[in-house]
Order: C-alpha cells, then sequence, then structure tokens
C-alpha cells in the first residue's frame, strides 16, 4: 500500500511540473509537449494539433519550417480559435478539416462535403441544393479507400474530373419506401461504384429523371458524395433526410514527384537508415518504409529502431531461448536439446544416443534426396494434367461443346468460324504483350495479332462472362459468324481454352471514326462525300442488323469509337459486346442498361427495355459529329454547348445550323445535302422511340442522299428568315442520360458539369 501511494505522489509531481512548464514556455515552446512523441517528429518541433498527431514529413505550420518537408502540401494548420485545436489541410485553396495521419499506410483522412439536390411542391429547390467540389495539388483520391455513394429513388449521380478527363456514376430508383431494404445499396433508394486512379478534383452532379414528384412524400432530395469504404451503412430513414454534412475521405501520400529509381541519386532523398523505398501506386512520388523489424519514422535520421522481438513472447516464435538480432531475431535450444527452437518448426527435444545419430543422418539424406526426386517428377506430371483438366472445364464452362455443335450442324458460313487453341493466341500475340494492344473498352481489351498464315487479326480479351449466360454468348458466336455484310468486322473464331473467351476478328488497319472526326490532322481529309458515304455505311449496317438477319440485334453501343474505317474510309462496324438478340416472338427485351455516356437513348435508359429505336437515336448522336466535329461531351464548352446534341438541335430550331457545322466541310457547297442529313439526325433524335424512323428508313434516305446532287435553288434559301424557319420546324432539347449499371469509360470525351436533368418530350 505504502509502494502505491508513493508511486501516486510522484505521478501527480509530474503532472504538475507539466502544467508549470507549459504556462511558463506556452504551448509552442514546451519541449514536453514537442517531445511527446519525439520517434515521429523532429526534436523541438509540434506533434499533435488536438487529438491529431503530426507524423514528420508533416509538420505544423506555424513552427519552424525545417520542421516539415518543404512543400505546403505537408503543412498543418492548426487552428485554435474554438478553445479545441483543429488541424486544417489547406491544399491548393481548398480547406479540409484533417481526421488522421498515417505514416505506415500513407494516408490522410480528411472531411469532405456532402452534396444535395432538393426539391419541392414547385420543382427543383436551388436554395436548399448544393454540388460540392474538390481541388487537390499532389495527394490524390485513394481508389481502394473510397467509394462514390448516390441515395434517393429518382437519383442519377455523377463523378466528374474537373480536367475533363473522365465522368461516371449511378442510379437510384424506387416508387414506394416499401421496395427499400435497410443496409442495401445495389440501386433501390442508394447505389454505389468505385474511384479511379490518379483522381485529383471532382465535381459531384445530382440529376433526378421527374424531380421527385413521384415520391416527394418520403424522398424530397437526392445525395451524393465520396466516402471511406464502410463508412457509410445506407437506412431507409435517409431518404426522408441524410443528416451527413461531412464524410471521412482518404487520400494517398507520397512524398515528390519522382521515383525510388530517380530520388536515390538525388540530394533530397527522404529515406533514412534501415527503410525501403517504393513508387507510389496511385499518384505521382515515393513512398518510405521501415524494414521488417524495424518500427519509427522512416523521414527521420535514425528514424528506424530496430523491435526487441525477444522482450515479448507474442513477438517471436521460439519454443527454446531467444537472442535479439538487428531487424531480426534467432531461436536455440539449451545444451543437450535438438531442433530450431521454434514454435512453429521442430522446437527443442533431447538429443539421441550418439552412436545411432550417424545412421539418422545418413538414412534422413539419402531419403531426403530421393524425396526431392520423386517429388519433382510428380509435381510436374500433376501440374501438366491439372492445366489439361483446366482447359478443359474453361472449354465446357465457356460453352465449347455447345459451340461445336452449332458450328457443325451450321450453313457453310458459319463452318468458316474456327475455333483456337490458347496456345496459338498466346503466340499471336507474343504473350499478350503490352505493345500489342490496340484498344481498351467497357468490354475488353483488343490486341493486334499475326497468325502463322500472314494473317493480321484484331484479338478481343473480354470481362468475365457471367456463367448464367453462356448460351446466349453461343447464340451471338453463331449470329455474328453468319453476318455476311462489307461493312462489319468480320468474325474469324474464338477460343474458349481460356478464363475469359477471345474472339478472332479481321484487322482494320486506318483507326476508328471517332479518332478522325476529333483529330484535326486527320478530319480535314475527311470531305462531306466521305462523311455522308461512312454515315450510309453505317445505317446500312445497322439497318441489316435489325431488319434482314435471321434473328434481329440491337447493337446497344453505336458511337464513333466503334465504327472503324480502313484505307479507303470504309466503314467497318464493330464491338458487338454489349449486343442483345432480339427472337422474333419476343416484344420486348429488358436487361441492365449498357452504352456510353452521351449516346444513350433516353427512352431506353428510362425504361432498361432496349429497342431497335435505342440504336436508332444512338446513330443520330454519331450524324451530330459527322456534321458539327464536336465531342458528345465536353465540360470545358460554355452550358448550351456542353452537350453537341442539345447544341445541334437547338442551333437547328433557332436557324443557326451552318454556325456549327465543323469547318472542314463547311465550305464545300454541300449545304443543301448537310442540310437535308441534318433532319435526319433530328428526327433519330426524337426523345420517343416510336417518332424516330427505322434503321431502315433511315439507310435508304442517306443512300439517296448519297447520290443526289446538290440543289442549286437550296444555296438561296435564307436560313435565318422565315423560309429557313418553316424547313428546319420546330425542336425541343433532348435530354442526356447516363449509364449507371457499371463505371462508364467516356473515352477521349470529357466530363459532364453538374446540372439537373430533366426529359422533355420532344416533337417530329
Amino acid at each position: 500500500m505504502q509502494r502505491v501511494e508513493g508511486r501516486t505522489m510522484v505521478i501527480h509531481w509530474l503532472l504538475l511540473k507539466v502544467v508549470v512548464l507549459g504556462a511558463v514556455l506556452g504551448p509552442y515552446n514546451n519541449p514536453l509537449a514537442a517531445e511527446a512523441d519525439d520517434s515521429m517528429t523532429k526534436p523541438g518541433c509540434r506533434s499533435t494539433c488536438g487529438n491529431l498527431s503530426i507524423p514528420y514529413p508533416f509538420g505544423s505550420r506555424d513552427s519552424d519550417p525545417g520542421c516539415r518537408k518543404g512543400s505546403s502540401s505537408f503543412a498543418v494548420d492548426c487552428d485554435n480559435s474554438t478553445g479545441h485545436p483543429t488541424p486544417y489541410f489547406d491544399h491548393k485553396g481548398t480547406n479540409l478539416q484533417i481526421l488522421n495521419i498515417s505514416l505506415e499506410d500513407h494516408e490522410m483522412q480528411v472531411a469532405a462535403y456532402t452534396g444535395r439536390g432538393c426539391y419541392n411542391s414547385g420543382g427543383y429547390d436551388a436554395s436548399s441544393s448544393s454540388f460540392p467540389t474538390l481541388t487537390l495539388a499532389q495527394f490524390p483520391i485513394s481508389n481502394t479507400k473510397n467509394e462514390f455513394i448516390a441515395v434517393g429513388c429518382d437519383t442519377v449521380a455523377s463523378f466528374l474530373d474537373r480536367q475533363g478527363n473522365f465522368a461516371f456514376g449511378c442510379m437510384s430508383t424506387c416508387n414506394s419506401i416499401s421496395e427499400v431494404t435497410n443496409g442495401s445499396c445495389s440501386g433501390i433508394g442508394c447505389c454505389k461504384t468505385s474511384i479511379p486512379r490518379d483522381s485529383l478534383d471532382y465535381n459531384i452532379s445530382i440529376g433526378s429523371y421527374n424531380n421527385h414528384t413521384e415520391v416527394l412524400s418520403f424522398n424530397p432530395c437526392s445525395y451524393a458524395f465520396v466516402a471511406a469504404s464502410d463508412f457509410y451503412n445506407f437506412s431507409t430513414g435517409d431518404l426522408s433526410g441524410l443528416h451527413l454534412n461531412n464524410t471521412p475521405l482518404v487520400l494517398d501520400w507520397a512524398i515528390g514527384n519522382i521515383t525510388c529509381d530517380v530520388a536515390k541519386k538525388s540530394p533530397g532523398y527522404m529515406c533514412t537508415e534501415n527503410t525501403n523505398c517504393t513508387d507510389a501506386e496511385n499518384g505521382k512520388g515515393y513512398k518510405c518504409a521501415c524494414l521488417e523489424g524495424f518500427h519509427g519514422n522512416p523521414y527521420l535520421a535514425n528514424g528506424c529502431q530496430d523491435i526487441d522481438e525477444c522482450a515479448d513472447p507474442k513477438n517471436n516464435q521460439c519454443n527454446g531461448t531467444c537472442t535479439n538480432v538487428v531487424g531480426s531475431y534467432n531461436c536455440s535450444c539449451p545444451k543437450g536439446y535438438h531442433g530450431d527452437g521454434r514454435k512453429d518448426g521442430k522446437g527443442c527435444t533431447a538429443n539421441p544416443n550418439p552412436s545411432h545419430l550417424v545412421q539418422i543422418l545418413v538414412g534422413a539424406g539419402v531419403g531426403t534426396i530421393v524425396l526431392l526426386f520423386s517429388a519433382g517428377f510428380l509435381y510436374l506430371g500433376i501440374q501438366k494434367r491439372k492445366l489439361i483438366r483446366l482447359k478443359e472445364q474453361y472449354f465446357k464452362q465457356n460453352g465449347g461443346l455447345l459451340l461445336q455443335q452449332q458450328l457443325h450442324e451450321g450453313d457453310r458460313t458459319t463452318k468458316t468460324t474456327k475455333i483456337f487453341t490458347a496456345e496459338e493466341l498466346e503466340k499471336a500475340t507474343n504473350d499478350y504483350d503490352e505493345s500489342r494492344i490496340v484498344g481498351r473498352g467497357g468490354y475488353g481489351t483488343v490486341y493486334k495479332g499475326l497468325l502463322p498464315n500472314g494473317t493480321v487479326v484484331a484479338i478481343k480479351k473480354s470481362k468475365l462472362v457471367d456463367k448464367t449466360r453462356i448460351e446466349q454468348f453461343v447464340n451471338e458466336v453463331i449470329v455474328l459468324s453468319r453476318i455476311n455484310h462489307r461493312n462489319v468486322v468480320k468474325l474469324l473464331g474464338c477460343c474458349l481454352e481460356t478464363e475469359v473467351p477471345l474472339l478472332v476478328y479481321e484487322f482494320v488497319s486506318n483507326g476508328t471514326l471517332f479518332d478522325h472526326i476529333h483529330n484535326g490532322n486527320k478530319s480535314s481529309k475527311m470531305s462531306w462525300d466521305i462523311r455522308l458515304r461512312i454515315a450510309s455505311d453505317t445505317a446500312g449496317v445497322l439497318s441489316y442488323l435489325h431488319s434482314t438477319a435471321s434473328i434481329p440485334i440491337i447493337h446497344r453501343d453505336v458511337k464513333s469509337a466503334n465504327i472503324l474505317l480502313d484505307d479507303n474510309y470504309t466503314a467497318k462496324v464493330s464491338d458487338f459486346g454489349a449486343s442483345r438478340l432480339v427472337p422474333l416472338d419476343q416484344a420486348e427485351l429488358s436487361t441492365l442498361v449498357r452504352g456510353t455516356l452521351g449516346y444513350l437513348d433516353p427512352e431506353y435508359l428510362h425504361t432498361n427495355q432496349p429497342t431497335e429505336k435505342s440504336d436508332v437515336y444512338s446513330f443520330g448522336v454519331v450524324l451530330v459529329e459527322l456534321i458539327t466535329g464536336k465531342k458528345v461531351l465536353s465540360f470545358n464548352r460554355p452550358e448550351i454547348e456542353r452537350t453537341p446534341a442539345m447544341h445541334f438541335l437547338s442551333a437547328l430550331k433557332n436557324n443557326q445550323l451552318f454556325q456549327i457545322v465543323d469547318e472542314a466541310i463547311a465550305n464545300e457547297g454541300n449545304n443543301d445535302r448537310v442540310r437535308e442529313v441534318a433532319n435526319v439526325a433530328k428526327r433519330c433524335l426524337t426523345l420517343k422511340g416510336e417518332e424516330r424512323p427505322t434503321m431502315k428508313e433511315v439507310a435508304i434516305e442517306l443512300e439517296g442522299l448519297k447520290v443526289k446532287p446538290n440543289h442549286p435553288w437550296m444555296s438561296s434559301v435564307d436560313l435565318h428568315g422565315e423560309d429557313g424557319l418553316h424547313l428546319l420546324g420546330e425542336m425541343t432539347d433532348p435530354t442526356v442520360y447516363m449509364d449507371c449499371t457499371e463505371t462508364i469509360n467516356t473515352g477521349p470525351s470529357d466530363s459532364m458539369k453538374n446540372h439537373v436533368m430533366t426529359p422533355v418530350n420532344s416533337g417530329r
């Protein structure tokens, strides 16, 4: 009891001494406060701000500059105005509260804002809505520790890169509160998706289909935010009001913007003794970490200290005697015992009689050698059999037997389709070397291959195929193999011996229509006659797929990036990865929404039922690209011009068509045919699918325009007068929708700015 009382008095005396020193020296000059975490902070530097530990290379902004790395990104602003010190991160004008800094994981957790789009009985409520933005200078958003989440029953939310490199998002719908399940964030009341790498900034956009009119009683607002994974657990009560102003956001931090190899040769290299350097996986720069067996701060001199594993039995696996060594430890057995002295090894056992020890060692050695040779041969045999069985399993799993039967029973055309082996395609692509990649899309990667007979082919390596749709996949291969159209990329065969099916197509050498339209050097060579011929040929293919094929096919991803060109600018429609077969006795086909942002049919997005008219709408957007030369989306253009289809219809309505026509074709004297093609595009972009023409009608009209000469009387029409008004008719603005079933890769397209998206009925 006296010993306890004595210790208590010593503790009280020490606490009193700390208080007195703190009062005299102040919080920033207090050596005890500064050295509270001396293994993480430079001596004499402030180590905390409130509850936050500040490890070097971070440091308080109001401390000596030597307490932190020179970059302002590593400065912590400590706000003492509220009575409780609060740390902030002033990063390129973005003032964020810091929640935690991890030296081990090289992560910083900050408080981010939540976006909301609200509605009332009068419609959109701007005063209650906010769309957060974030701009970072150096530390990217963690792509492995965060999620993009949207909450609402009439909600389309998007994450837009402020630099215009990409955009993605998700869609959440429901009709009544009874449809919603607590904890489920799969698209009914709540949806979420992952974050891409190298994201330094974002705009959050929140839209609605019906201004929440059908769900206003229990869900007046839509919400969207980026938060640490597993932070948010959806509750049905959140639909009536989500009281979440801030969410924890994880950032990845690293040193500088160079790799380890370059940094090691530079005078400012920061990894000290007993450390290991690795390149940043997200963003740029390098990271330092203590070697195994050491702990501490790898950025401080002598910061990584040896761990004495023997001091705590939990830190070592010794069953006998533990001896600490620098960076590790050794286990040994006492005298008279043998073994490795480890709990997970042989431990320690008494030594045998010396006369039998030699016999045991010789027998063990011979037996080990024989066992190793036997095990080696057995292992090679087993691995070879496993590989054969695995290929057979993949072949059956991917529908190989069914495909062989179909090809055997098919006509002469299908029999030209070949089933390749995995070895053939590996050899053709040099084992899928990165240099052989010619394209990446939402459904797979395309490699350029060379077959033994000298044929150059395009080999598409798809993403994982749903096992429940193998029969449908086989049917698609059979149908595509039967398509014999000069403007469709020909399917030469497939390989089913791999985990994902591989498709082999003819190789088209001149790139995509997207590249030729939007590349300044190439677009100048694209005359109006070439563009009209490409449009006519593409329309003919879609008409063939819809009307002439034995089983109608909906392409579902018509866009300029999926139209290839050969050296003669002949169009070749490609990428049927999103296509769906429509049996003749099935009027409607309900599927998950697939497609590309900007090309999607609004009616298809709303009903989840693709029709031939969905391809008509997407083809209309391609016509707009051919006429205007503008990308489908551009966040950097003025609001009216961000979506070319919307800008196109607005210009058509206001008799300003030739103010937006591509300069490459503006002075060719084809105004009459350009105007007629523009009217075709206008009808294709009609909001109601039933009011759009069929692809057969479009193909016939474009074929007629392709051979039709210019009419001199058309050039005299005043497009800005009353006559032009009668020619162009009336048109309302279209609505831009996005694919929310998966992360959308907009490719070379730009991002879309935050705005509420409201569908508007359009007439012909």
